[in-house]
């Protein structure tokens, strides 16, 4: 059991999680940006490859159409550079931004957006030598090593098979135009990203996974750990018991505030009391608006007789009220009968005391056949 509490055998809460997050602790997959970065690439080099190399082509003629005269004024100089510079920016600026926007998109597939400065605050534990070989002879240390190994083999198989296919066509460019030579080698390099993109893709299909597992494991707690965070969150076990304990003594209080409105309290004699109210107006049934058992049935019989409520002792009737009404709900169906019959008898109970009648029979209850089951 101690051996337990130091492992991280725990799943991470979502406050460690949020934390971690707060800390710049994400998962990131670095070859899936390098995927996205090649296929966004390769897409931009086969769509918009024709107007920039254009753009290049013409800069190029322009830079190298220059009159000796101002190739030789110092005064110009800068001026041509910057337009230079300018013009060849412009002629990039689409592939440029097409791969920004992968590069940025890519992160957000696996850990979303996260900014925080937490990421940037110096950690001088990075520059513990001591910790660095441990890091690098660890178990992820040598898991990243093989995937190294396994991407730079695949790479470089998927890149000789792409250069030995089109070995002919590349030979064959030298006795081409210039033109068609700068064509056809733009379409060759852009298939072969989406080629190597393909092969990175693998990569980063087999890699997002892993850096989901190793980041869930990395936030893994330990039982200690999980007892201390439920002491931060909701309070000591002692603190929660009181805050629990108040709780009942005010709604106890609050239940027995109710009970001098009540009709009547059904007792059973004395294991249970249910105090009923009714108001033909307001409700479409009697309303159980207090109930206890024990010392708490005693102190509603007695704050009924203090406040002179009438007491029904019927047994049946208040184990069925007792166990399948809530405070504050209505009696069901299958009691309604037992109910009315009650009220009823109260009723005539008071009018034959105001007019000096003589007392109803008391009432021999009528409940369902399950009610008190």
């Amino acid at each position: 059991m101690a051996e337990n509490d130091q492992e991280g055998t725990e799943q991470s809460t979502q406050r460690r999680r949020d934390r971690a997050r707060e800390a710049g602790q994400v998962p990131r997959s670095r070859d899936l940006s390098t995927a996205a970065v090649l296929f966004a690439s390769a897409l931009a080099l086969k769509a918009l490859g024709p107007y920039s190399g254009s753009q290049l082509r013409g800069m190029l003629g322009t830079g190298l159409d220059i009159a000796p005269a101002r190739a030789l004024d110092e005064t110009q100089a800068l001026t041509v550079v910057t337009s230079t510079a300018a013009h060849a920016l412009l002629a990039c600026a689409p592939v440029f931004g097409v791969c920004v926007v992968a590069s940025l998109a890519a992160p957000l597939a696996v850990g979303g957006w996260n900014f925080t400065l937490q990421a940037l605050a110096p950690d001088f534990n990075r520059l513990n030598p001591i910790s660095g070989f441990g890091r690098m002879f660890s178990l992820r240390g040598v898991v990243e090593l093989v995937k190294a190994f396994v991407k730079f083999l695949l790479i470089a198989v998927v890149a000789a098979a792409v250069l030995w296919h089109d070995a002919p066509v590349i030979q064959g460019l030298s006795s081409a135009g210039t033109e068609a030579a700068l064509a056809r080698a733009a379409q060759l390099i852009a298939d072969a990203f989406l080629i190597l993109a393909g092969a990175v893709a693998i990569i980063a299909g087999a890699d997002v996974p892993w850096q989901l597992w190793q980041h869930s494991q990395r936030l893994r707690m330990t039982r200690a750990e999980v007892r201390e965070e439920m002491k931060e969150t909701e309070g000591a076990p002692e603190t929660r018991g009181r805050i629990r304990s108040i709780q009942r003594e005010l709604a106890r209080r609050r239940m027995m505030a109710e009970v001098p409105k009540a009709d009547v309290v059904v007792v059973n004699p004395t294991h249970y009391a249910v105090a009923l109210r009714y108001v033909e107006s307001r409700m479409r049934a009697p309303v159980v608006v207090a109930k206890g058992m024990d010392l708490v049935a005693a102190r509603i019989r007695g704050v009924a007789e203090e406040h002179k409520v009438p007491i029904f002792e019927a047994p049946p009737l208040a184990r069925a009220l007792h166990r399948h009404v809530e405070i504050g709900g209505e009696i069901p169906a299958s009691l309604y009968v037992a109910v009315a019959q009650v009220l009823t008898y109260l009723a005539q109970l008071k009018a034959a005391a105001r007019f000096g009648y003589a007392p109803p029979q008391r009432p021999t209850l009528e409940l369902d056949a399950g009610a008190d089951a």
